[in-house]
């Protein structure tokens, strides 16, 4: 099925309008009634003169032919319903970190050729010192928050924008809408993904059946929303793919809920949401999600008798913090791991619970999802023990917006057939199994061999003085490159280098254990939980 978000949303809001659709502190509003806001914020946006300058047959796979709406926002309900309002306009929300300094911000409204933005009243500062060097930003809509900050000149509140404007009629939408996605830039520039809107569903939004085969009609996707009675809490930032969690959710008729705190991680306000809202399921993202929620689980006691499940992606959910949240969590919840990136959506997934224990390594794949050689010349079948490209078919983005080389190798043509191929490396099992071993571009060569850091991450968390770890390579006139840890301890533990040599020589080849070791207060991350490398390496630098 070819389908249009903003078709589906029309259908969802029309079929199970009394339904909730979105809690957050004493805010509720049904599927109708985020209907009705998104459609008056398209009307205003739409009056504002914004739309589609170039249809899709009309332009390669790089380029967009819709303007594009940025959003400068925290996690609140105005966040995805901008995003739902932008697909009713046929425009194309895109996210912006909020944690950017002026430069990274400029540069990425420029690239993002953004001519309207949304943005939290916190950020006016920032912006103000940026809108002279953006002529082509027109539309402002300042979302109020608890700073008082004044609007910024030309802007308009966004409440009374939706006030102001009538609702927008239907348009002629089309799948092939976009959606954007910007990559984290943890390890080079961000970069604007291109989706198909009927790709994405299918990829990430809640467009495969249980069984992995896609969903067939709207008609489909409108019963199961009917028997959805699920509460699920995204509690990752929206600006990134935590908006995944949240569509998935509401295309299934499930509820979404954010916790009361969103300007940072707090697992007080996530953990007393849960049991206040009587949250079903919350996602977090891998173990700088879980750790401080593990600690906060062993100081105070929350009842957690809803829950069902926790969901983790986009960075890595190490083994013995896994075992750490089963152990805590009521019995019975699951622990859904899964893999995948901006540039292919979801790709596999690994379920841990105290029936099956931790599970780790290795993802059961999604349709689509597969081994490439290390040549990029063909598929890789169970058996054939060689490391090559974790890679994508089928529903996959159109490319890289602005970059046509980019694009043309992270999604090139294999045996006649288009694949995206972000730059995880990976190994197929015997039994179809994808282990995923970390991304190539923070690869360490040392003496020859290659040496993945996320694997070495994962065995020195297993030593019990290590909260944090981040590994890196450094120049060696032996070696060419040394792997380098860099380490954050546990309150009050001791630096144990032997420890942790002997705890990565239980699960890895000696070649891959670290030559050093530099201790930090903290480890710096995204928003989002992924390792920052390029810090890494400064860090590791230093005499």
């Amino acid at each position: 099925m070819e389908l249009n978000l903003a078709d589906l949303q029309d259908a969802l809001a029309a079929a199970i309008a009394d339904k909730p659709c979105l809690i957050w502190r004493d805010t509720r509003r049904s599927f109708a009634e985020v209907g009705a806001r998104t459609r008056r914020l398209a009307g205003y946006l739409h009056g504002r003169g914004l739309g589609v300058r170039r249809e899709r047959s009309a332009l390669a796979r790089w380029e967009s032919g819709q303007d594009h709406v940025a959003l400068y926002l925290y996690n609140c309900p105005e966040y995805l319903e901008a995003m739902l309002g932008c697909f009713q306009a046929r425009l194309v929300p895109v996210n912006v970190n909020y944690r950017y300094v002026d430069a990274e911000l400029l540069d990425l409204l420029r690239d993002a050729r953004a001519r309207a933005i949304v943005y939290h009243a916190a950020f006016a500062p920032t912006l103000a010192r940026l809108l002279g060097q953006l002529p082509d930003l027109e539309v402002l809509l300042q979302v109020r928050d608890e700073s008082g900050e004044a609007l910024l000149p030309g802007a308009v509140e966004y409440e009374d924008a939706l006030g102001s404007a009538p609702a927008l009629p239907a348009l002629p939408r089309s799948p092939d809408d976009l959606y954007v996605l910007y990559t984290g830039g943890t390890t080079g520039s961000p970069r604007g993904v291109l989706w198909r809107q009927a790709d994405i569903f299918v990829a990430a939004l809640g467009g495969r059946r249980p069984d992995g085969g896609e969903v067939e009609s709207v008609e489909e996707i409108v019963a199961r929303a009917r028997q959805g009675r699920a509460r699920v809490m995204p509690t990752a930032p929206l600006m990134h793919a935590a908006h995944w969690a949240a569509f998935d959710a509401m295309h299934a008729g499930n509820c979404v809920v954010l916790q009361d705190e969103t300007r940072h991680l707090d697992v007080r306000s996530i953990l007393s949401t849960v049991e206040r809202e009587r949250v079903h399921m919350f996602q977090i993202i891998g173990d700088a999600f879980a750790r401080p929620l593990i600690d906060e689980l062993r100081a105070r006691s929350y009842d957690l008798s809803s829950l069902r499940s926790v969901a983790s992606g986009g960075a890595i959910l190490s083994a013995a913090v896994k075992e750490q949240l089963i152990e805590l969590l009521p019995a019975g919840v699951t622990i859904v791991d899964t893999v995948g990136s901006s540039e292919t959506g979801r790709q596999g997934a690994q379920v841990s619970s105290r029936e099956r224990g931790a599970a780790t390594g290795s993802f059961r794949p999604h349709s689509g999802a597969c081994v490439l050689d290390a040549a990029r010349t063909r598929v890789l079948h169970p058996g054939e023990d060689e490391i090559g490209w974790f890679a994508q078919r089928g529903r996959i983005p159109l490319g890289y917006l602005g970059d046509r080389d980019k694009t043309e190798r992270t999604f090139p043509l294999v045996g006649g057939v288009r694949y995206s191929i972000p730059g995880d490396r990976a190994r197929l099992g015997a039994g179809g199994e994808i282990e995923v071993l970390g991304r190539d571009s923070v690869t360490i060569n040392t003496g020859g061999e290659k040496v993945f850091a996320e694997e070495v991450e994962a065995a020195l968390k297993r030593h019990p003085s290590v909260y944090d770890a981040v590994v890196c390579g450094r120049p060696s006139e032996r070696w060419g490159q040394e792997v380098v840890a860099i380490v954050q301890l546990r309150e009050g533990m001791p630096a144990d280098e032997e420890g942790m040599r002997a705890a990565c020589a239980a699960q890895l080849a000696r070649y891959k254990i670290p030559k050093a070791f530099v201790y930090q207060q903290r480890i710096e991350r995204s928003p989002v939980g992924k390792p920052d490398y390029r810090w890494a390496q400064r860090v590791a630098a230093e005499p």
